[in-house]
């Protein structure tokens, strides 16, 4: 591990808005994170993937930051984007709809975290619990109330971290994720339920 991963890193998660998406484009990289998958895996079917992945996806993900809808997180170290995660209402994610692991648990309106991306200098720093802790709090800001995930819980002690893009099953317990469903027995699906945000009392006007 090098000096500047050893010492301590100002850590700060925020949305992936328009201004900030050369950021992402510079931390997803030509390969757009991996396989040229530019985080569209869960929003296109198989075949969609297939035909857009590399150039079309980065122009699909970029429309959509453009578009002000702020599809993910970004971390940033002492101002180096380091990590990317993806947080949304789970009816923006059509995969998870046809997946017979990860089909709805109840009607219930859910946001869900479906993929995380870590720069592989950055990896085991604690991004991921960062991103999660900012996904959770980027959630109930805009109202929602139950956050799911879709990690994974390996049968081993060790997965490599580059195959676990759903997030460690262990991060999201120590993020207050509990267990509510499990049709695989390494892929658990885990939910937070949130308070919603406090609004300050409206001030009366006069005396």
């Amino acid at each position: 591990m090098s000096a500047r991963t050893k010492r301590k890193r100002r850590m700060e998660v925020v949305p992936a808005t328009p201004e900030r998406w050369p950021d992402v484009r510079t931390l997803f990289g030509k390969t757009g994170a991996c396989g040229g998958c530019w985080c569209m895996w869960w929003r296109q079917t198989h075949s969609e993937f297939e035909k857009r992945k590399g150039s079309r996806n980065r122009d699909a993900m970029k429309m959509i930051v453009r578009s002000g809808a702020t599809p993910g997180l970004i971390a940033y170290a002492d101002g180096e984007p380091v990590g990317w995660c993806a947080v949304a209402p789970r009816g923006e994610f059509p995969r998870l709809e046809r997946s017979r692991i990860l089909k709805p648990v109840d009607d219930r309106d859910v946001w869900s975290v479906v993929c995380f991306f870590i720069d592989k200098h950055h990896r085991g720093t604690g991004v991921s619990t960062a991103l999660l802790r900012g996904a959770v709090d980027f959630v109930r800001e805009r109202g929602g109330t139950i956050v799911e995930g879709y990690p994974v819980e390996p049968k081993k002690d060790r997965m490599p971290e580059v195959f676990a893009y759903h997030g460690f099953a262990s991060t999201f317990r120590r993020a207050g994720f509990t267990e509510c469903a499990r049709r695989s027995e390494t892929r658990p699906i885990v939910r937070r339920h949130l308070r919603p945000k406090r609004r300050s009392p409206r001030r009366r006007s006069g005396s």
